[in-house]
């Protein structure tokens, strides 16, 4: 069943959503104007904008956090990690060229959530289902995606983040069932107040998380600054190498650096997912085109600050070639700079991203199932949600990825064919001031 399964997601990414997202990316950057350069430093300054006016559920400042906490998951350290120990460093180069043009996809995801959401009150719903709706005017095609995004939010992420936390607190002597426990718990506490609960734990722990883990891989790279040039000239030379990367598990060919390095970039910024509709479509704010800013700055942390820093600190170290694996390399990289207490720093990171991300994508299945049969269900959701989680935490590692890249994947594109339909909705409203 593994081998089937990483088989379809291969199938999948390789060439058939590389190519489809890629091209998308571009196309909306030149639609909307490239304005993940003409307006980047404006979209670094709305990061911090909290006034809020019109209808909506959270605080600009609320829904950006909630976004970043969903979309920055253990996926940016164990998915990266994996990429280079698989791919070979120039699967590096592959996130940042994915990240680049991912930032329009995501403006383009925030700005259409706006401006098709449903507000009622504080009550408020949202998500690509709404745009492909009401926008595209296909009914067929908003229930297509709700379903596969339903189902890929409770079969993929309940798995995926405490299978990493576990691992990672299973070399501190935590069993991983104890884990799977503690974790659902702490995750009950807050996805059962709903998305007002949500959006205050995201607003603390977000930039908790990622402030300690840019400290903390600086201080590694810093400690093997001289490396830093040599590893830089080595992404870039990998990415485009027709032979193995020495020390790579799996070679470091330019295909396979592109696989990962595509692969593990979509799943860590989650642009094609459709995610950011659902968090910014909860804003209380008359003004898509901040928010949409807002997630330029999302993909923009993701994909150049906390993916390239795990990336980074196992190349720099020398971890990525001693034949350790996910977070098990971000830890030694983290140790060889700061003895004793890396492994833990990354642990514990490992357990914010993974948390956040698992609250996030709760709201994020519950707006996908009520899409399908109302609020009914949204407490009930909740529950399964919790319990599927200690089941996630003892699963097998290659199995819970690879059921990630082919559910992710599937609900790629219908939510695509929506961005390119309305990107002339997109690109009027990016022209806004």
């Amino acid at each position: 069943m593994s081998d089937l399964i990483q088989a379809a997601a291969d199938a999948l990414f390789m060439p058939w959503t590389v190519i489809i997202l890629l091209g998308t990316g571009l196309y909306l950057s030149f639609r909307i104007g490239f304005i993940q350069v003409t307006r980047l430093p404006e979209a670094a300054r709305t990061m911090v904008v909290t006034t809020s006016k019109g209808g909506g559920a959270l605080t600009p400042f609320q829904a950006f956090m909630t976004a970043l906490a969903a979309s920055i998951g253990t996926g940016n350290i164990v998915g990266v990690a994996t990429a280079i120990v698989s791919g070979g460093p120039g699967a590096l180069f592959w996130i940042w060229i994915y990240g680049f043009v991912a930032t329009a996809v995501k403006f383009c995801e925030a700005v259409l959530g706006m401006t098709f959401r449903v507000v009622n009150g504080d009550q408020v719903s949202s998500g690509p289902m709404y745009y492909l709706r009401d926008g595209l005017k296909s009914r067929w095609l908003a229930a297509t995606y709700a379903v596969i995004a339903a189902i890929a939010a409770l079969t993929t992420t309940p798995f995926t983040q405490p299978n990493s936390i576990a691992g990672a607190w299973a070399v501190l002597g935590v069993p991983t069932w104890v884990t799977g426990v503690i974790v659902a718990i702490l995750t009950w506490l807050v996805i059962i107040g709903g998305v007002k609960s949500i959006g205050k734990a995201a607003q603390t722990l977000a930039p908790l998380k990622v402030g300690l883990y840019l400290v903390g891989g600086l201080i590694v790279i810093g400690t093997h600054i001289a490396m830093l040039p040599e590893i830089l000239a080595l992404v870039v030379r990998e990415a485009f190498s027709s032979e193995a990367a020495k020390g790579t598990v799996a070679g470091g060919a330019m295909m396979l650096s592109i696989r990962y390095g595509l692969a593990r970039g979509i799943y860590a910024n989650e642009a094609g997912y459709g995610t950011a509709a659902v968090a910014y479509g909860t804003a209380q704010s008359d003004r898509p085109v901040q928010q949409g800013l807002n997630a330029v700055m999302e993909v923009f942390i993701v994909s150049f600050v906390t993916s390239t820093i795990s990336a980074l600190t196992i190349l720099v170290s020398g971890a990525w070639q001693t034949g350790l694996r996910g977070a098990a390399a971000v830890a030694a990289a983290f140790d060889s700079a700061i003895p004793v207490v890396g492994g833990g720093i990354v642990a514990f990171c490992l357990f914010l991203f993974g948390y956040t991300t698992l609250i996030g994508w709760a709201y994020y299945g519950e707006q996908f199932l009520e899409y399908m049969t109302g609020r009914k269900v949204t407490t009930a959701y909740r529950w399964v949600y919790c319990l599927l989680i200690p089941f996630g935490a003892m699963a097998r590692v290659d199995v819970v990825w690879a059921w990630g890249d082919l559910m992710n994947g599937l609900q790629i594109f219908p939510n695509v064919i929506g961005l390119i339909g309305l990107a002339g909705v997109a690109a009027k409203i990016a022209r806004q001031p």
